[in-house]
Parts: C-alpha cells; sequence; structure tokens
C-alpha cells in the first residue's frame, strides 16, 4: 500500500511538471503540421502564476488565510497550520516549525500566555474565516524570547464596523467515536471601545493504542499492549475590551479561563513467551482508570502610546494552572485473575507564570531603534502520593514512587535592536541578554538544585528586494532553551506496568546557533537553514534484566549538528484545479554518549505534502491533501515512513454567511508512528504509537451581526498595516 501511495504521488509530481513541456510540444507540433488545435481538455492545461497569497517580511513566510483556497475545507486553524509551509502538525496537536522547532504562538504580534491544552482548544475555536494571515519566523530575532526558536504569529481579522458581530463554528468528528467542538465569538465596536467574548465547548471521546515488542535478555520475548479511551470535555471563556483613549494611546484588557475534565480508561496486558514464541511464560493484565482535571485562569493588559515616529508599550501576563490526577495502577494474571500488585496515585500539581515587558521604539530617517525589558516568574509545585496495597490487604504509603518537587524560576531580560533601509537593502542587528535564576527542590529525596547564568544572544539579519518578484534574505541568531518543568521533575509517568519515563533536575539549558537564507521568486519559496544545538535535552532508555523494566531518563547530549532544505510552490493547472507542493529535506548528525559507547549517525529524512484545491460549479470547492513523511529517527531509534491522505468539501451559502465543510480525515487510517530501537546487541525494541485521527467530519460556521458602517481606526502600528 504504501508503494502504491508514493508511486501515485510520484506520478501527479511529476505530471505537474510534465505539462508544461507537453503543452510546448504540441504547439510546435500544430505550427509544423498547421493541423486544428486539439480540443482535448488536457492539451489546454497551461501554466501560470495565481494570485499572490504568500509574501515574505524579514526573510518570514507571511500567508494570507481568510479568502485563501487552500483552507477554505479546513475546519479550523490547525487545519490550515497542517497546509502552511514549514510547519509540521503532529497527532497530539504539537506545532513545529522546520520539522523539529517547538514553535511559539503569538496573536496579533504579541505571546500568548496558555497552557498547552489551552492553547490547543483556543486553536480550534479559530475558524480559516477569522485569521486574516499567518507569519512563520523560522529564525526569530534578539527582540524576542531566547526561548523562541520559532514563533507562529497569527493576525486575526479585525471587525472595523460599528455595533454587533458575530461568528459560531461547530465540528463534529466521527469513527468509532465521536468529537463535537462548538465556538460562539462575538465582537461589539463603539467609536472608543471594541469589546469581545469569546466562549466554547468541546467534548466526546478519543482513542490512543500502545503497542511494544521487547526481547528480555533472557531471551524471552515480552508483548505490551495499552488501549486507552479518553472522555473528555472542555470549557472555556474569554472576554476583552480595547480601548481607544485618543488618537496617541491605547489599552486593553483580556480576561479568560478555562476548565478541562477528562475520565480516561487505560487497560493493557504484558504477555510473555519464550524465544520461540510457543510457551507462555506470563500473561498479566492491567487495568489503569484516571480522573484528570485542569482549571486555567489567565489576564492580559496592553497598552500603548504613539507620536509620530514614538512609540511606547506596555504588556503584562498571568496564568494560573491546577492539576488534579487521580491514578489507580490494577495488576492481574490474565488466566486466573489472581491480583498481583495495586496502587494509586494521587497528584496536584500549580503552576504560575507572571510575565511584564516594555518596549520602546524609535523612527529616525530611514532607521528604527528599539531597545526593552521582560521580567518573567514562574513557580510550579508538584505533589504525588503513591499508596500500595499490602499483604494485609490495606494501602499503605508508598516512598519509592511518591514525591514532592517545586521548580522557581525569575528570567530577567533586555535587547536593543536597530533596523534600517538603504534603497532596496534592508538591515537588522540585535542584541540580547538573559538572567537565569532558578531552583529546583526535589523535597523527597532532600535534593535542592539552584542556578544563576548570564547569557548575551545576539542576531542580525538582511534581506534584498531585486524587484516585486524576486526577495533574498539572510539571518543568524543565537538561542537558549531552558529545561521545562516535566523535564525537570523527578517523578514517574507510566506508559504501562514496565515502561515510564522520569525527569532530571540536573539537566542544563541547551544553546543553538543557526543560519538561514530564504529565496522568494513570485510565488515559489525556498529556505535552506543550518546549525549546531549544544548540550541538547534528550531522553534515553535504561533496560533493567532483573525486572525488566524500561526507563526513558533526560540528559544533555554533548552536540547536534542540523541542517533543512525546504521549498514551496503553488501551480494553477486550470482555472478550477490549483495545487501547492511542498518538499522538505532534512538533515541531523547527533553525538551520543550511551552505555559507555558513542553513537553517531548522519538522519537524512524528507517529507512531500500536495494540497489540490478543486474550485467547482455552483461554489462548491474540494480539497485533496496529501503527506508522506520518509523514514528518520535518530542514532538510537529507526522511525518507520508514514503517510496521510485528507479529502473536504466546502460550500458557502446565503451570501457567504453560511459555510459548510464534509471530509474525511486521514482515510486509510495510515499515519501511526512506528519505531525500532537500531543497537540490537544492546536491546531488540519495536514499539508503535496510534492515535484515532481517522475521522469523519462535519463543520458549519455562521456569521452574523448588524454592522453598518465602519469606524475610524484611531491607531495602527506598523505590524498591524503590515498585516492587513
Amino acid at each position: 500500500m504504501m508503494f502504491k501511495l508514493w508511486f501515485l504521488l510520484m506520478l501527479l509530481f511529476l505530471s505537474v511538471f510534465g505539462k508544461a513541456q507537453e503543452v510546448a510540444t504540441e504547439k510546435v507540433s500544430d505550427s509544423l503540421t498547421k493541423s486544428k488545435p486539439s480540443t482535448t481538455n488536457i492539451s489546454e492545461v497551461i501554466i501560470q502564476s495565481v494570485p499572490r497569497t504568500v509574501k515574505l517580511n524579514n526573510g518570514n513566510l507571511v500567508m494570507s488565510v481568510s479568502g485563501n483556497k487552500d483552507f477554505k475545507t479546513s475546519t479550523n486553524l490547525f487545519e490550515v497550520l497542517k497546509k502552511t509551509p514549514g510547519v509540521t502538525v503532529d497527532q497530539e496537536d504539537g506545532i513545529f516549525i522546520g520539522g523539529r522547532i517547538t514553535s511559539a504562538i503569538f496573536i496579533d504580534g504579541k505571546p500568548v500566555v496558555m497552557s498547552s491544552q489551552e492553547l490547543q482548544a483556543y486553536l480550534r475555536s479559530l475558524s480559516p474565516e477569522m485569521v486574516e494571515s499567518l507569519e512563520v519566523n523560522a529564525n526569530p530575532s534578539s527582540k524576542y524570547d531566547a526561548e523562541f526558536k520559532g514563533i507562529i504569529d497569527i493576525r486575526l481579522k479585525r471587525n472595523t464596523h460599528l455595533g454587533l458581530k458575530g461568528n459560531y463554528n461547530g465540528n463534529i468528528y466521527v469513527n468509532k467515536f465521536n468529537y463535537r467542538e462548538n465556538a460562539l465569538n462575538l465582537s461589539y465596536n463603539t467609536e472608543k471601545v471594541a469589546y469581545s467574548l469569546s466562549m466554547g465547548l468541546n467534548d466526546g471521546i478519543s482513542t490512543y493504542r500502545y503497542n511494544a515488542l521487547q526481547r528480555l535478555a533472557n531471551t524471552n520475548v515480552m508483548r505490551t499492549n495499552t488501549n486507552q479511551k479518553d472522555k473528555g470535555s472542555v470549557y472555556s471563556i474569554q472576554a476583552g475590551a480595547d480601548f481607544r483613549l485618543n488618537a496617541k494611546n491605547r489599552f486593553s484588557l483580556n480576561l479568560r479561563s478555562s476548565l478541562r475534565e477528562n475520565d480516561r480508561t487505560r487497560t493493557g496486558s504484558l504477555y510473555t513467551t519464550d524465544k520461540s514464541e510457543t510457551e507462555v511464560v506470563s500473561n498479566t493484565r492491567s487495568e489503569n482508570p484516571i480522573d484528570y482535571s485542569q482549571n486555567n485562569y489567565g489576564v492580559t493588559t496592553d497598552y500603548s502610546f504613539q507620536n509620530k515616529g514614538f512609540r511606547i508599550s506596555f504588556l503584562g501576563n498571568y496564568l494560573s494552572v491546577k492539576n488534579k490526577q487521580q491514578d489507580e495502577f490494577i495488576n492481574r494474571d490474565q488466566p486466573s485473575s489472581k491480583l498481583l500488585s495495586y496502587w494509586k496515585s494521587d497528584l496536584f500539581n500549580k503552576i504560575d507564570i507572571y510575565t511584564a515587558q516594555i518596549d520602546v521604539s524609535q523612527k529616525i530617517g530611514t532607521a528604527d531603534l528599539e531597545g526593552g525589558i521582560k521580567y518573567s516568574h514562574s513557580d510550579t509545585n508538584n505533589n504525588i502520593r503513591y499508596d500500595t496495597l499490602s499483604t494485609g490487604n490495606q494501602f499503605v504509603f508508598d516512598a519509592t514512587r511518591s514525591n514532592i518537587f517545586s521548580y522557581k524560576e525569575k528570567v530577567f531580560a533586555g535587547y536593543l535592536a536597530y533596523k534600517q533601509t538603504f534603497g532596496k537593502l534592508q538591515v537588522n542587528a540585535g542584541l540580547r541578554f538573559e538572567n537565569t535564576k532558578s531552583i529546583s527542590n526535589a523535597v523527597t529525596v532532600d535534593s535542592i538544585v539552584s542556578r544563576n547564568y548570564l547569557e548575551w544572544l545576539p542576531s542580525f539579519s538582511a534581506s534584498y528586494s531585486f524587484n516585486k518578484s524576486n526577495e533574498l534574505s539572510l539571518s543568524y541568531s543565537r538561542k537558549i532553551t531552558r529545561p521545562v518543568f516535566s523535564q525537570l521533575n523527578p517523578f514517574r509517568f507510566y506508559f504501562s506496568p514496565l515502561n515510564y519515563w522520569i525527569g532530571n533536575p540536573y539537566l542544563l539549558p541547551s544553546f543553538t546557533t543557526q543560519i538561514k537564507a530564504t529565496y522568494r521568486y513570485k510565488n515559489w519559496i525556498t529556505s535552506i537553514t543550518f546549525g549546531k544545538e549544544k548540550d541538547v535535552m534528550t531522553r534515553y532508555l535504561i533496560y533493567n534484566p532483573e525486572t525488566n523494566v524500561l526507563e526513558y531518563l533526560g540528559t544533555n547530549l554533548p552536540y547536534r549538528n542540523f541542517a533543512s532544505l525546504e521549498t514551496s510552490f503553488p501551480i494553477k493547472m486550470t482555472k478550477w484545479w490549483n495545487i501547492t507542493s511542498q518538499f522538505a529535506g532534512y538533515y541531523n548528525y547527533e553525538f551520543r554518549p550511551y552505555l559507555g559507547d558513542v553513537f553517531a549517525l548522519s538522519i537524512y529524512n524528507y517529507e512531500i505534502r500536495l494540497n489540490q484545491v478543486f474550485t467547482l460549479p455552483k461554489g462548491y470547492i474540494i480539497n485533496l491533501f496529501a503527506n508522506y513523511e520518509s523514514k528518520t529517527g535518530n542514532s538510537l531509534y529507526i522511525i518507520k515512513p508514514r503517510y496521510s491522505i485528507d479529502l473536504s468539501i466546502q460550500k458557502s451559502w446565503l451570501d457567504n454567511k453560511l459555510n459548510t465543510k464534509l471530509g474525511y480525515n486521514n482515510i486509510f487510517d495510515s499515519n501511526d508512528q512506528s519505531l525500532e530501537f537500531r543497537h540490537k546487541q544492546i536491546m531488540d525494541n519495536r514499539l508503535r504509537h496510534w492515535w484515532d485521527s481517522s475521522r469523519f467530519f462535519f463543520s458549519l460556521s455562521y456569521s452574523f451581526g448588524d454592522s453598518k458602517y465602519q469606524a475610524k481606526e484611531v491607531q495602527r502600528t506598523e505590524e498591524e498595516n503590515r498585516a492587513r
């Protein structure tokens, strides 16, 4: 099946480029024979450029979203990001740039301080019609936090009319189970104030499967199977007000809250046979019911003053996250149902994040000078208690698994930036400093790790516009990535009774230096990136032959080298058929010490995406999206190839106020992830993750309101003008 799909994709790709030569050959033949031109449709195909929906801004891809036919059939912003060049969305809604960089999300040029789960719910509430454009910044300058190695800036469409406007967006996904997404967005504009209100409700059931095969040290073969059913609900509300105080001053306030509740059932089995796989050694059944809840509260304030070429702004954020989770781990002998072990866990986790930043800029002729300072403080406390059923049929405190851990981090940062235009050349230079103070306290094991370090982080970029069709840019940056709480916390997270990972409080931050070059010819954009990362944070596995336990532990690798080449181009096959092609190649060289040896391999892989849009009579739009990822991995594991195909159709009604979308994602259920350990002399381990991403969906979006006339826009920044 994989070979057939790959063959069909390559045929389609070759046909796109072959059409131009075919048309040229037919025209030459016609002129020589003076015969009547063919009336066959294919001979009339003329490849031509499509309307410009992409551009570069300082080397960053800027793509229009609202009104872009490539995204007409997308249900929400995650579906849009899947089709955006240079952006990858994995099965758990993780967003990456360049195939490897976890992306920060900005809204209208400002960072979003949300938990990952809250952010996912928010992005699902945004339909393509609500988003003006996306900017993909794969090499942010020193103006931005050094932890932002990649940024996706989402520019929302503004309601510039006075009065009320609203939008409802509802999606339902159906396969073995159903999942529903509902979002209501309202805005009300007066001459001085713009009010906004958003409410969302997502609920339903999702499933996940984990399978593994492992040849044990005693030559037995153990198979692990885990099935998870997750029934959950997410409630969210967000309210804001933007005050146009006068022609120079603007102030905004945003309040939000969300509640997530999950009732998760996880069942599994450990099935062990002898090396011939004919005699059963053991057969264990496990049950792991989980009750999980998360509460989020956030406040954002934004003030700006602008007068001619001078601007000063303040941005403040507060986020509170509370997580509660109760687990039960019950293991029985499958044939006899005899209880083998039983333990419970009770987790409480609380996170508080405060940030405040001030930015000042001054325009002097063709030059812009900018500077700013930022302070952020995060405080995370984690308390997980385990109780194990004893021989006396009583639950007793389990000190070997229980853990109390806290992490406090303060970052004081500042930057200076300079930008100037010399004709067609624009130059940007910046320098940032970040002073980090952190204390991690593993109370249970009486271990405190305190750090205090200062780093200087420069950046430089230059872009040259030859003409309207040709642009070239070059950028350099140095970044720091600090370990997050989950990487530091030394408590166990179980995949199965014999498989779990543990955080490492002694992890060091990593540093990345990279150079990126981007060239645009009309709608064809190509970029190349290469760099080096030191003290790479990663996980490695340790196998205990006595207990058959697999532990995933955190560590710092000395370094890795990386490079990527990405290109994307749209082609208009006919008036009703457009194709956007994306090709990316990646290189990764990882220097990994492991169990007394050093494994250093050069890994090459590539990814191909084809997004086809068919515009049919009566306003119907059909979208066929195909994605293929080649074999990849790292120094320890091989990740096998995979692919997915999505098919969807869209139609607008009632003067474009009503939009309906129908489709099927991952039609062949082919986007699971399979890994295999490379070094069989150490361990033979194979595993597979499967998510229920193969689903039929129906989407309905309706816009309403009584706006009559346009309000005067009192103040717009340079970034806001650029996004229009």
